[in-house]
């Protein structure tokens, strides 16, 4: 028990080599937004009001990052309260049965010089199917700045196979994803030049 308590101080007191060393950020929800446009006949533009969002790394190169986004589906705001609850139904969102709309990274690639690829798992209504959301990034290697990223996806995929009365809706979803955030500690994210 004693050893064991001894132990346990001991990892307070010196964190291991791997969590000083990596790269650790913080997005702030105030300055940041999760968005999505559909193309329709009445124009269906709308955010989350609630979400969180991790970045996190077990070394300063990219290739570790793992990004996760939880979305709480019941935050939908489209302005319309008759399109929130449409999408809040069972025909779109199924917020009572799936309350979280999340993104998972398993690999992500630098592209270009300010830009990279998450390839991850997204999940709406309980499906899950591998999609792409590919950032544009600024402030790189300052410690604070924005990463914007889109993604598009088809709802059909999703079992959101239903429409809106009166309102003809296209099948692709586009999602934007603005997070502004900072290095709170550990080194730069190492880039390729």
């Amino acid at each position: 028990m004693r050893l064991t308590l001894l132990f346990l101080l001991a990892s307070v007191v010196f964190p291991s080599v791997s969590d000083v060393q990596a790269p650790v950020f913080e997005f702030t929800p105030v300055e940041s937004t999760m968005k999505f446009d559909v193309k329709a006949s009445v124009a269906i533009v709308g955010k989350f009001d609630k979400w969180d969002a991790t970045l996190t790394f077990t070394s300063p190169e990219l290739s570790t990052a793992v990004l996760d986004i939880k979305i709480q589906a019941a935050t939908v705001d489209t302005g319309s309260g008759m399109k929130n609850g449409k999408l809040k139904s069972k025909d779109f969102f199924d917020v009572d049965n799936n309350s979280l709309i999340t993104f998972h990274s398993t690999k992500v690639e630098q592209t270009g010089p300010d830009t990279v690829v998450f390839d991850g798992d997204f999940t709406v209504r309980g499906v899950t199917k591998q999609e792409k959301l590919t950032f544009a990034i600024s402030g790189k290697g300052t410690g604070s700045g924005t990463v914007k990223g889109t993604m598009a996806f088809d709802r059909k995929d999703y079992r959101m196979n239903k429409g809106i009365p009166l309102v003809k809706i296209a099948d692709r979803v586009e999602v934007s994803v603005d997070l502004q955030g900072k290095r709170v500690s550990g080194p730069p994210v190492v880039f390729k030049q």
